[in-house]
């Protein structure tokens, strides 16, 4: 009767065996099917089927004999699983932990040990798989399989103590993570072993692949290239598949960009566009490199391609049902070079850049073309600037509208401000409290009182360049009007009801004065009214004490009026400033104003301050 019953047995294993074969068979089938729709039933199929035959294995109770096949199993279950859902889940560790469990009630280890966390079970499986040498192949093909998944979950301690077990090792968690994944040595699979989708070596690779480009990517992301360089080279040397290997050149690139070796760099930028399709992050990153060497043609001309690429749908190759190094990898960073970000994006860096190096005629087609992309899609939100790399949607009208501006077409920039306006319209009602928030910082729409005023000042510029001087004065005093609603906190206020985020828009209301006082005081100086632009312009000084502008503009109508004391005292001022820490300086303006500054900075300002110190009584010039 035991014979028979062991007969019965070993039928079963072999009917199991072969219906996991059979199964891995089909899911390599599916792998090399030409036809997406029939690539995807098949895999489906075979993971369906593997998952009744573990549940038919799981039903049973724990039996070495059978543990290698069912082990064999849950590791073909989990990765065709993880690879069709190009992902791992909390299901996969709960296979992972049956599994274990299943290995240590075949030692009578049940009750409290069942109850510890996966790091527990797994020192105790395998001290158990010491007594039990057949299940040592199958268990660091589990092991690999825990291994990538608590890499994806960036739970690097319990990785590293994972591979002491496997090691053997007692030096401490605190061992190099990369030297403990090239020392793990997982046992030869067996000849007559049931088929796998990946053995325990293959895992080992991608392993150590996905953890020297993680690595290496944070270190350079910390702004550490020297040491970013070693653990790239590491994974440019290994088994890398190209998508991967793309992102390493491009990496290898930023370091080298970083370290002062622009040729270097290029080499390796080059050497990633060849790799691959996937041209966005090389493109990006050349634009870089060639604005860091000043070659302004050469950046303009990456980021037109850029621009062209992110327009094209990637395509690559489905990927192989298998762990690969991809499923292992986080979402490029924000701060990271490999992070393209979307086509409209890159088209305003584009714009942008453009608008920055004086080409205004094709900053402003860039703009139009990319308000065109933008409001193609669904209405947007109004929302505070987001991290880079680009502003919300206000700031790109302001921006469009001071390059339509600076190219000369007035008529179209009012357009675009009237536009922006009518999205505002219905905030107007809600300006005071959106006032308060500004200066606060808090997040609900901080700068739409910025936004509003700045449509304003731009309106008035553009009825300059028509030369409709009223209609130009009467949008300076509208937009003055919004900005004087408020008074920003003082910063002792400002730094406990937050940080940054207020401080930047005191900053940003400071100078939008500033160049509103400065544009209606420059008008009444063009229409003869010196007195009206001295009064614009000593409540510029006062308002914004740190813009040298507002300074040169009132010392020029004080010296046309013949107030020369007075004159001369500004002069003195102004000369303390110039000498003093420049107020304000660690703050980033808005691009749009930054923009609008530089128009109404005068180029002939150092000359006529020379001219005016060397007119001072010798007395006065020390």
């Amino acid at each position: 009767m035991s014979r028979q019953t062991t007969s019965v047995g070993s039928s079963c294993l072999d009917l199991w065996r072969e219906k996991n074969d059979r199964l891995v068979r089909q899911a390599k089938v599916a792998q090399n099917s030409g036809l997406t729709l029939r690539r995807q039933q098949l895999a489906q199929d075979a993971l369906e089927g593997l998952r009744g035959l573990l549940h038919s294995l799981q039903g049973l109770p724990a039996a070495v004999p059978v543990l290698p096949l069912e082990l064999t199993v849950i590791c073909n279950f989990i990765i065709l699983r993880a690879s069709l859902a190009q992902g791992f889940t909390e299901d996969q560790a709960q296979d992972i932990q049956r599994g274990l469990e299943r290995v240590l009630e075949t030692q009578e280890q049940r009750g409290p040990r069942l109850e510890q966390g996966l790091r527990e079970l797994w020192d105790s499986a395998l001290r158990a798989s010491c007594l039990l040498p057949e299940l040592l192949s199958a268990l660091h093909r589990l092991a690999g399989l825990q291994a990538a998944l608590w890499l994806s979950a960036d739970r690097l301690g319990d990785l590293a103590l994972l591979l002491e077990t496997l090691n053997d090792s007692q030096s401490g968690a605190s061992e190099d993570l990369l030297l403990l994944l090239k020392t793990w040595s997982p046992p030869a699979e067996e000849l007559d072993a049931p088929l796998t989708l990946q053995d325990a070596q293959g895992l080992k690779d991608v392993l150590l692949t996905a953890f020297a480009y993680r690595r290496g990517l944070q270190e350079l992301i910390t702004g550490n290239p020297e040491k970013a360089l070693s653990s790239l080279h590491e994974v440019a040397s290994g088994l890398c598949p190209r998508p991967v290997l793309v992102q390493v050149y491009t990496a290898l690139g930023s370091c080298h960009r970083k370290m002062g070796n622009p040729q270097r760099a290029l080499l390796y930028l080059v050497a990633a566009l060849k790799e691959g399709s996937a041209w966005g992050p090389p493109l990006l990153e050349a634009s870089r490199l060639y604005q860091q060497l000043g070659d302004t043609t050469a950046e303009l001309e990456s980021l037109e391609l850029l621009v062209e690429a992110l327009n094209v749908p990637y395509s690559s190759k489905a990927p192989p049902f298998l762990i690969e190094v991809e499923l292992l990898l986080p979402p490029p960073d924000l701060a990271s070079p490999l992070h393209c970000g979307t086509q409209s994006q890159a088209k305003h860096v584009l714009a942008s850049r453009c608008l920055q190096m004086g080409r205004a005629e094709d900053a402003a087609e860039h703009y139009l073309d990319l308000l065109a992309l933008l409001l193609d899609s669904s209405e947007p939100r109004f929302s505070p600037p987001p991290s880079p790399p680009g502003p919300c949607m206000p700031e790109v009208f302001l921006e469009a509208a001071v390059a339509l501006i600076q190219a000369g077409r007035a008529q179209d920039a009012l357009t675009l401000c009237e536009e922006l306006l009518r999205r505002t319209s219905s905030l107007l009602p809600k300006m005071s409290r959106l006032w308060e928030n500004a200066r606060k910082g808090t997040k609900e729409l901080p700068y739409c009182p910025l936004w509003v005023s700045a449509t304003h000042l731009l309106q008035g510029q553009a009825w300059v360049q028509l030369g409709a001087q009223k209609v130009a004065i009467s949008e300076f005093s509208r937009c003055l009007e919004l900005l004087f609603r408020t008074t920003p906190e003082e910063k002792e206020q400002g730094a406990a009801s937050n940080g940054e985020q207020g401080c930047k828009s005191d900053v940003a209301l400071q100078q939008l004065r500033a160049a509103a006082l400065i544009s209606r005081g420059l008008e009444w100086v063009a229409s003869g009214q010196d007195t009206k632009a001295l009064q614009d312009f000593l409540l510029g000084v006062q308002m914004c004490p740190g813009n040298r502008d507002t300074y040169f503009h009132l010392l020029q109508t004080l010296k046309r009026l013949d107030r020369r004391d007075e004159a001369t005292a500004l002069w003195w001022r102004l000369e303390a400033q110039t000498k003093g820490p420049q107020e304000d300086a660690t703050w980033s303006l808005p691009l749009y104003l930054e923009s609008y500054l530089s128009w109404i900075r005068p180029s002939d300002r150092d000359a006529f301050l020379e001219e005016f110190r060397t007119s001072l009584p010798k007395s006065c010039d020390l």
